[in-house]
């Protein structure tokens, strides 16, 4: 395991891409995009919930929009007031 790291290190590859772990880009306050994510909980025009590996990310605004959406990726737009995030809690 140590020596995937070492390699990941030396070739700069992010550390999303090994590991899974999602990444949020907010490009203005009216798109996101979320790479690496598990699933849709709830959309609506004002709210759109994401289940990702380490929690749960609540997107609130209105207008709002599934964009894009691949297999690894999901892009939000629309009028973004407020973004919050739940953890998942491991036991």
């Amino acid at each position: 395991m140590k020596r995937k790291g070492r390699l990941n290190q030396i070739l700069e590859m992010p550390r999303e891409i090994d590991n899974k772990e999602s990444k949020i880009t907010i490009l203005s306050f009216d798109e996101m995009l979320i790479e690496n994510y598990k699933g849709i909980l709830e959309y609506e025009e004002f709210y759109i919930k994401i289940h990702t590996e380490l929690g749960t990310i609540n997107v609130n605004g209105y207008k709002l929009k599934l964009e894009q959406i691949t297999e690894d990726d999901i892009a939000i737009k629309g009028v973004i007031n407020s973004v919050d995030f739940e953890r998942n809690i491991e036991e």
